[in-house]
């Protein structure tokens, strides 16, 4: 086991993550005349290009507005479902969301290699529940409905699904098991992320909020913050739920991109006797324990813009939906409560690729997906950028098929 295996994980420490780590590339070893890149924000999506491309020798700036990975990066549950978040009329982004699951192992592996930390890849899989007999009807649709995309699922009965999850409600009627779908501390991702990309020779910029795109007779020329614009021959927008707020940008070429609020509580358990073991997803929540002892109950939906305020009212959901599927919750100390905003777009599907504005791409509008879709986001934006092919997955999310659907 590599040494860093046996270390504590104390998520919430970053220090240290801008700070470069002896690169393999330098930027005084790369040829002058190649792109400049500018990575506009510092969650898992921006961070993981920056990284591939700075893998591969290009030079790259990554500009957050606030602490690398503290937006919806650090609020999320870390959820790798791409097998129970498949929904009828999804499945160009089931296909998605499945082709970037099946990257997430290696990408794991890799990462930790890089970072000399774990990202706590857990491969338990998720029960999903039924916890009335009325449930039963929508899980038998959803069972049926995810099988035929060749879904590997696994019908259960309340008593096998409490064999598996003893502290399961003793009413649970029924459930799905999913032993595809895991999950990974987001927190833990994001460090490592920033570690590797500083590693590879990138450049990470905090606290330097991006106001405009900046454009000269036509051509983009870089991005302008505050004081002064900085020179780009490239610009990757990866903004999250902040990236229609940039400016310089044409209307007809500015994302559809809105933020929707997600409130979360963390319990604490004993880490050598978790309550559960697997990700469980109820009517009204999902907990995701975690290696250390947390357990992460999520998620409202919300559409208050930027609000982010934690309510009583949206606390007290997500505990009463929790403790409906795990009584014993609580007798729990909590943890932490806080707040995030996931970038959704018109569809609620990823926004990525090329626009008509030369040199200026799009990765932003993952939803409720960025952790998942992580690996596949960085292989397809940095590819195109370092090749200019744009691969078959992301065809679908391009920007223009708003201005299609309008039309039409």
């Amino acid at each position: 086991m590599p040494a860093f295996c046996r270390l504590r994980l104390y998520p919430r420490n970053l220090s240290g993550s801008c700070q470069r780590r002896e690169p393999a590339i330098t930027k005084s070893h790369r040829r002058s005349t190649e792109p400049r890149i500018v990575v506009v924000g510092g969650g898992v999506i921006g961070l993981s290009i920056g990284w591939r491309l700075a893998q591969a020798g290009r030079v790259v700036d990554l500009f957050e507005r606030d602490r690398t990975g503290h937006g919806a990066s650090w609020a999320a549950a870390g959820m790798l479902a791409a097998g129970l978040e498949a929904e009828p009329g999804e499945q160009a982004l089931y296909a998605l969301n499945r082709a970037s699951q099946r990257l997430w192992p290696d990408f794991a592996a890799e990462l930790e290699d890089w970072a000399a930390m774990p990202v706590f890849l857990r491969r338990e899989g998720t029960l999903m529940l039924a916890l009335t007999r009325d449930d039963v009807a929508r899980l038998k649709f959803n069972f049926e409905f995810q099988r035929s995309l060749g879904i590997d699922l696994e019908w259960l009965s309340g008593t096998q699904a409490r064999q598996r999850e003893p502290h399961l409600s003793p009413h649970l009627a029924a459930a799905i098991f999913s032993p595809g779908d895991h999950q990974v501390e987001n927190r833990a991702l994001v460090q490592a992320l920033g570690r590797a990309f500083t590693k590879a020779g990138g450049t990470l910029h905090e606290g330097m909020k991006v106001d405009a795109i900046e454009i000269a007779n036509g051509r983009l020329v870089g991005v302008r913050l505050a004081q002064h614009v900085h020179a780009a021959d490239i610009v990757v927008l990866a903004a999250g739920a902040w990236s229609s707020e940039i400016g310089g940008i044409l209307p007809e070429l500015r994302p559809p991109v809105r933020p929707v609020k997600g409130q979360m509580v963390a319990l604490r358990m004993e880490p050598e006797s978790p309550l559960i073991r697997h990700v469980v997803w109820a009517a009204k929540a999902y907990i995701a324990p975690r290696t250390d002892g947390r357990l992460v109950i999520g998620a409202t939906v919300e559409e208050r813009g930027f609000n982010a305020a934690m309510t009583a009212g949206g606390v007290l959901a997500l505990l009463e939906g929790a403790w409906r599927a795990i009584p014993g919750i609580e007798d729990l100390p909590i943890d932490e409560m806080w707040s995030g905003f996931r970038p959704g777009s018109r569809d609620d599907a990823p926004i990525l690729g090329p626009t008509k504005l030369e040199g200026l791409l799009y990765a932003t509008g993952h939803y409720r997906n960025g952790i998942l879709l992580t690996p596949i986001t960085a292989r397809a934006i940095s590819h195109y950028i370092l090749s200019g092919e744009i691969e078959d997955a992301i065809r679908p999310f391009a920007l223009d098929r708003f201005k299609v659907r309008t039309e039409a």
